[in-house]
């Protein structure tokens, strides 16, 4: 019977960090794509995962070395 002292206050702690814990994924943005992560490995390019500003980036970057090689002999 006295250990029902100490399980009671435990349990109450955990569930209530529980508790903080999910609102603090909510709150933090941590359910907003469940389905993205799961389509995205199905892609061979990462060209998705970069922002717009680098995807730019890299394209001018594979252009222009593109421009600098010699054609096949």
């Amino acid at each position: 019977m006295t250990i029902l002292y100490l399980l009671i206050p435990l349990s109450l702690i955990l569930l209530g960090l529980a508790v903080w814990a999910f609102f603090w994924a909510v709150k933090h943005d941590q359910f907003d794509d469940l389905e993205g992560p799961a389509h995205r490995i199905l892609f061979d390019d990462d060209e998705n995962d970069l922002p717009p500003e680098q995807r730019a980036e890299r394209k001018k970057n594979v252009s222009s070395s593109q421009d600098n090689q010699e054609p096949p002999v």
